[in-house]
């Protein structure tokens, strides 16, 4: 089996009783809706892949964004071969703010990582496939009441 470590950082935007999704192009979660965000590239700092990757992923470039907590999770999952693949994902996650762009989102995916970037209503996020890092925020949420 082969194993691997992967860090990412991801932004929470959230406005009118919606939060901002991108659908994974590629990948384990392929087709389910994940934050916005992605690997740090060597000498990156978090902060700065978090814009990158927002802006890459949504089209949004004025974002500003406190650091919310890290997590993580293991996966395991087939791998393009025969044999199963190990997956230790990190991920450090922010909540943002946005000033401007709101409405202008980059719906047509990144030719990479994103499908594309979509609004979506807090009640409709049960009924949706997302990834293990919007499953544990819907989780938190609900906790809360």
């Amino acid at each position: 089996m082969q194993t691997y470590t992967h860090i990412g950082v991801y932004g929470i935007l959230v406005r009118d009783h919606q939060v901002l999704l991108v659908q994974k192009a590629r990948g384990p979660h392929i087709h389910k809706w994940d934050f916005p965000g992605g690997s740090i590239e060597f000498g990156e700092e978090p902060y700065e892949t978090l814009k990158r990757e927002f802006a890459e992923e949504t089209g949004l470039t004025d974002i500003a964004g406190i650091i919310r907590k890290a997590s993580s999770y293991t996966l395991i999952y087939p791998s393009r071969e025969t044999e199963l693949e190990h997956l230790h994902h990190i991920g450090i996650i922010y909540d943002v703010e946005a000033s401007s762009g709101l409405e202008k989102l980059r719906s047509d995916g990144d030719g990479q990582d994103s499908l594309g970037a979509r609004w979506i209503r807090l009640e409709e996020l049960g009924r949706m496939e997302v990834t293990p890092f919007v499953q544990e925020w819907i989780s938190s949420r609900m906790k809360q009441g």
